[in-house]
């Protein structure tokens, strides 16, 4: 059986979780399977000393990044150390990247790659707090601030925090199958998984809440009664406005077209169903506003890349039928 060598970066300010998660996934993975071993993780830092987290979690690293061996998976997290990075952390990554089979970021660690020029030319993620400074300052790099992993060749990068526990379940999927990765992520009480593509923010958080208070009803509206008809001129008229008034209005306060923002609403209720409740696919379509489960299955694999039932089958606690 192969074993898999997982060197994870550390540096001062390096975000403990971003380093624990996936940390967690990787080496339980094997065992939760039956296949100890299948992953062989160390810890490295530059120098090899001990290094202090942000939120103060003293570390004390396996080797110095000098003396690390060869390895599959070059995995670095993020954290405060990575808004203006040591040039010799920055020269160990590249050098290490160079040598690694797969390189991933968790969060912020997205920076370190691209400091490193190891993002250049290739789509990728990070805390969407963060995608816009990634952006501006790597202008080579395309940013997508929706998933919540991203992959590009043999570069991962993920989102915030617990995005690199998904991202961490995704890698363990691709090296010993889906059988693997249901058992860690059981065994850490995570659900397997959230898809990668799927977006780091709910629709009602990502949206902005409307400043005049007719439509700040709207909004509540269209949440508690996704069933309803929620056409532009139906929610015009709720907020005594001519449709294209209201349409105007809406996407100038909310930042999202009424369409757009109603679309996001249905799918975030039929997913909530599909995790929560055993009600069948055709009486979640019609509870949601979709009609028909055909329209839900499109709206699905368009959003997520994954029809309704499949879905269920990842996220339901226990094995539920679909349609």
């Amino acid at each position: 059986m192969r074993t898999r060598s997982v060197v994870v970066v550390l540096y001062e300010g390096v975000q403990s979780l971003d380093v624990t998660g996936p940390l967690e996934v990787l080496a339980g993975a094997g065992a939760a399977a039956g296949r100890p071993g299948a992953y062989r993780v160390t810890l490295a830092a530059v120098g090899g000393g001990p290094v202090r987290s942000n939120s103060g979690l003293r570390v004390l690293p396996d080797a110095d990044l000098a003396d690390v061996g060869p390895l599959h998976t070059l995995l670095v997290p993020g954290g405060e150390g990575a808004d203006a990075p040591d040039p010799a952390l920055v020269a160990r990554i590249r050098e290490l990247a160079g040598r690694a089979e797969r390189v991933v970021s968790v969060c912020t660690g997205a920076f370190l790659l691209a400091e490193a020029g190891l993002l250049a030319g290739r789509r990728a993620t990070t805390h969407w707090a963060y995608c816009d400074a990634l952006a501006r300052r790597f202008p080579d790099v395309e940013v997508d601030p929706d998933p919540i992993h991203v992959r590009d060749g043999h570069v991962a990068t993920s989102a915030g925090v617990t995005a690199g526990i998904d991202l961490a379940l995704a890698l363990v999927e691709e090296d010993l199958g889906r059988d693997a990765a249901l058992l860690i992520a059981r065994h850490l009480v995570v659900f397997l998984r959230r898809p990668g593509n799927q977006a780091q923010f709910s629709t009602q958080l990502a949206a902005q809440v409307a400043v005049r208070r007719p439509l700040r009803e709207v909004q509540r509206w269209i949440a508690e009664h996704p069933e309803e008809d929620l056409s532009v001129e139906a929610l015009a008229r709720r907020s005594a406005l001519s449709p294209r008034h209201f349409a105007r209005a809406f996407a100038a306060e909310v930042g999202l077209t009424p369409g757009r923002y109603v679309d996001g609403v249905r799918l975030e209720a039929a997913r909530r169903r599909l995790e929560d409740t055993g009600e069948g696919i055709e009486e979640i379509a019609r509870a949601c506003g979709y009609g028909t489960p055909e329209a839900m299955r499109r709206a699905f694999v368009r959003a997520l890349a994954v029809p309704p039932a499949e879905y269920r089958r990842r996220f339901h606690p226990s094995p539920t039928g679909g349609n």
